[in-house]
């Protein structure tokens, strides 16, 4: 018999996986121990956990899954090719309806970019900033950067200086984050340019002092000096999603928590594997989070299936509570559907999203 960590090695899916798909009743282990619950499988179920593994590749409902499962199992091939056939006309009419709109978001996109309206990249700025500080914003923003070649403004830091304020902003689409610092004498209008992440490490490695640094956002070009180093470079030519539309949203459940004592349970508590979709083609464990009646922040019990739980990805989680760099956060917590926020106490200004991944029911 295969052990599961066996069964997940050669099977394709996470020992996570395997246990919810357990719990589910898809793919039950054909021997737990009664001592220690720990889940044997005969080597005839390797075959069934590459479909599965398969299966959720393609997309397909875990309520099909079990259909298709069950038809292998018996050998009923009619059954697996008539629910194969249906997932695949599901999937090509979702692409063509797809491909109507985006056709429709494509002229709109040309119209847009043959407006003659100035954009906020063609403003220069100047301006002083308190070494600390800027060092702070970088820290709490680097974390939530994207990667994605298919979405190269993403691949960096927004800078926003408006009045006397810099805000940073990173996002990766499933996190986002928002800092701020404080400038000297800048008071002019809005600027924007997006700093590659190798020339926001470069900054960031010359904030060591506590001295105010002179950052220059001149069209496409980015300069920081200190009183005897200086690193420039080009700035990402693209537009920045509008991060301001993004962050007002419905109040939730605000609670404080102990970073360290949460981290802790966040680490130590159970988890629950992602069924919706693969972060880098792995799949990543869940936390499911609730906001107990005394007000503290629960991570849920594998059971634990109330409709106001918030799920989200758990290493997400933990580097935006490293990122907030304090002993006291502010967690909030609304609908299932809505981003789970983090807050500094002292700097509502800067804080964390994380959007919630779907349990499957």
């Amino acid at each position: 018999m295969r052990s599961i960590g066996e069964m997940a090695r050669d099977g394709g899916l996470s020992v996570s996986a395997l246990r919810f798909y357990d719990r589910a009743g898809v793919l039950v282990p054909a021997w737990v121990d009664p001592v220690s619950g720990y889940r044997w499988y005969e080597p005839e179920q390797l075959e069934e956990a590459r479909l599965l593994a398969r299966l959720r590749r393609a997309g397909m409902p875990l309520a099909d899954i079990r259909l298709v499962l069950a038809g292998w199992a018996g050998a009923d091939t009619d059954l697996v090719r008539g629910l194969l056939r249906a997932h695949l006309r599901r999937l090509e009419l979702g692409l063509s309806d797809a491909r109507s709109e985006f056709s429709t978001l494509r002229a709109l996109l040309d119209h847009r970019e043959t407006d003659p309206m100035s954009s906020l990249h063609t403003a220069t700025a100047r301006l002083s900033i308190l070494a600390p500080e800027l060092a702070a914003a970088l820290d709490a923003v680097r974390f939530a950067a994207g990667n994605d070649a298919e979405l190269p403004m993403l691949g960096g830091i927004l800078f926003d200086a408006e009045g006397e304020e810099l805000h940073l902003v990173a996002t990766d689409r499933y996190r986002m984050a928002v800092a701020r610092a404080r400038t000297i004498g800048h008071g002019g209008p809005r600027t924007q340019v997006v700093v590659p992440l190798p020339l926001a490490d470069a900054m960031r490695a010359l904030l060591t002092g506590e001295e105010p640094v002179e950052l220059s956002l001149d069209r496409d070009r980015v300069t920081l000096e200190t009183e005897d180093r200086q690193t420039a470079g080009r700035s990402l030519g693209h537009e920045f999603p509008d991060y301001r539309r993004l962050v007002h949203l419905p109040a939730g459940h605000r609670a404080h928590v102990d970073t360290s004592v949460f981290r802790q349970a966040l680490e130590t508590g159970p988890v629950r594997p992602s069924a919706t979709r693969e972060q880098d083609a792995e799949p990543h464990d869940l936390s499911v989070l609730r906001v107990a009646e005394n007000g503290t922040v629960v991570v849920c019990d594998d059971g634990d299936d109330d409709r106001n739980n918030v799920a989200v990805n758990r290493a997400f989680l933990l580097d935006a509570l490293a990122a907030g760099g304090r002993d006291e956060l502010i967690l909030e917590l609304g609908a299932p559907t809505a981003p789970l926020v983090i807050r500094r106490p002292d700097d509502e200004g800067a804080f964390s999203l994380l959007m919630p991944v779907r349990l499957e029911s």
